[in-house]
């Protein structure tokens, strides 16, 4: 997990990955708690997706900033969802203030179990932090449909019927789902609302699009695209994000960036990722050991079926 607020640790850990280097300096968002420290390849994600219109880029019709095309490689326990998840956040409550109704962001996971652990963990975001109130968030996995219709500190909401009558600022779904909604014709008022206020999509654990899946996702987005962009006039400005702990991992971002503008259908290059930034290296007597060694260890370590997390000071 990426959560930094909860320090404790159970089970058989080996604590011995590079700590990750933070930042000290002004945050882009405004909804951030007090309590979180974003490490410095956070803050670079939080810059590139930002909607703060006091930052440098292009804008949209409301004067927010239109948010830049990112793919997130670090590691786990990096704290890759909240590298988007506060932009979305943030772009939600600007939104809110502006007017502008219908969904602003799809998140997309390859797993109903990953898409159930997030709903949870988003539902608390919400509820603990003053800052996102009011802001709304939905889960449909296609697993019943019949949940609730409003929010709570530990769920979010399910129910399709109130998903239709009042879209929520965020969906977490997976890509099955985001078809049936693309087709059914009651789903449609959805859309209609969401057409030009929708601006980020994300897909987590983005290694796992590869193959026919990776088609099917890939022919997925350009469908959406074309009925946003059919529904908007031409005004839908779509921002691709992707996390991944495995892509990138051995410093090789060209590769990254071909696969995510293959299953996008948008241009990226080795700018667009965001890579983790070591703060130290650990001293074994007067000896650094080599970055490249330590990955040897923790693939080493995770074959051993051994829990790895980063050192927390």
């Amino acid at each position: 997990s990426g959560d930094t607020s909860r320090r404790t640790i159970g089970g058989t850990v080996i604590r011995t990955r590079l700590p990750f280097a933070a930042v000290n300096e002004e945050p882009v968002l405004e909804i951030l708690p007090e309590w979180f420290s974003p490490y410095k390849h956070q803050a670079e994600a939080f810059r590139r997706l930002s909607t703060s219109p006091a930052l440098e880029g292009e804008r949209d019709r409301a004067g927010l900033r239109i948010p830049e095309p990112t793919i997130v490689t670090t590691g786990t326990g990096s704290g890759k969802t909240e590298s988007f998840l506060y932009p979305m956040l943030d772009y939600a409550v600007r939104a809110r203030k502006a007017g502008i109704h219908g969904i602003k962001a799809i998140i997309l996971y390859p797993m109903n179990a990953l898409a159930n652990d997030q709903a949870s963990r988003l539902a608390r975001m919400i509820h603990e932090n003053p800052a996102l109130k009011g802001v709304t968030a939905g889960l449909y996995t296609g697993e019943g449909g019949s949940g609730s219709s409003s929010m709570a500190e530990d769920h979010l909401i399910e129910d399709r019927y109130a998903l239709r009558n009042s879209s929520p600022d965020i969906l977490l779904t997976n890509y099955k789902m985001l078809d049936q909604l693309l087709l059914r014709r009651e789903d449609r008022g959805m859309w209609n609302d969401s057409a030009s206020s929708l601006r980020y999509l994300a897909l987590d654990e983005f290694h796992t699009y590869n193959g026919a899946q990776g088609t099917d996702v890939a022919m997925l987005i350009r469908r959406l695209k074309i009925l946003l962009d059919r529904l908007s006039g031409g005004r839908s400005r779509l921002v691709p994000v992707a996390t991944s702990a495995t892509l990138g991992d051995k410093g090789d971002l060209a590769p990254v960036a071909d696969f995510a503008s293959t299953i996008f259908g948008s241009e990226f290059d080795e700018a667009h990722a965001v890579a983790a930034v070591a703060a130290v290296a650990p001293l074994v007597g007067a000896q650094r050991i080599p970055h490249a060694l330590c990955v040897q260890f923790d693939r080493t370590l995770r074959q051993r079926g051994l829990q790895f997390v980063h050192v927390l000071e």
